[in-house]
């Protein structure tokens, strides 16, 4: 099965070698997996909900939460279940205020067919921002993590993401990546697999705790 995983990105990586050998370098250290697509598109709203949760938090604060979220449930949360649920409730289990309205956002969008989830597999990229940012608390980072883990999508960098950043100054120093036009020539020469350049910093980063 490693090998099998192995075989699947080496294409991946013999293009970081020819253009980026620094983000090269670091791939060699991981273990680096082939994003795939969530198939069942009854999954994306939990997905969605994990996402908005997870918003400004470090993976272990975000995982506890999620999981505490998952405690107030009998079987997989649903839009409707949610709306039966208080801010003050969600706030009790970690969640914010503002993420306990933005997960309600979510469920009244979807219950209310404002949103369509179950398409957005077969959408261009920038279709799925649109649709998902219509939900208020869904911003742009919120989608981009949404194209990488649950579509599985492979060109995507999300420039607001602090980690992002900071890995690329990690790589490069701070002189190389100060302003967005910096970071985005390097990350450019990194289509068409961007989303697996921002899962090398990401691991980087990781791999400092």
């Amino acid at each position: 099965m490693a090998e099998v995983r192995r075989k699947e990105t080496q294409h991946v990586k013999r293009h970081f070698r020819r253009v980026d050998p620094n983000i090269h370098a670091v791939m060699e250290k991981m273990g680096l997996k082939k994003l795939r697509a969530e198939k069942e598109t009854d999954k994306y709203f939990l997905k969605l909900c994990a996402d908005i949760i997870s918003q400004q938090l470090g993976s272990r604060a975000a995982d506890a939460i999620f999981n505490r979220f998952l405690g107030l449930f009998s079987g997989a949360p649903t839009p409707e279940k949610i709306l039966e649920i208080s801010e003050e409730k969600f706030r009790s289990i970690g969640m914010s205020y503002a993420k306990a309205r933005y997960v309600r956002n979510l469920a009244q969008s979807v219950r209310n067919g404002e949103v369509d989830l179950k398409n957005l597999s077969k959408s261009s990229d920038e279709e799925v921002i649109a649709e998902l940012t219509k939900i208020k608390g869904v911003g742009r980072w919120t989608a981009e993590m949404f194209l990488i883990f649950t579509l599985g999508r492979e060109d995507v960098f999300s420039f607001g993401d602090l980690g992002l950043r900071k890995g690329l100054e990690k790589v490069y120093g701070k002189n190389r990546t100060h302003s967005l036009k910096s970071v985005e020539r390097i990350t450019g020469r990194w289509s068409p697999y961007r989303s697996y350049g921002s899962l090398a910093l990401w691991r980087l980063l990781d791999s400092d705790k």
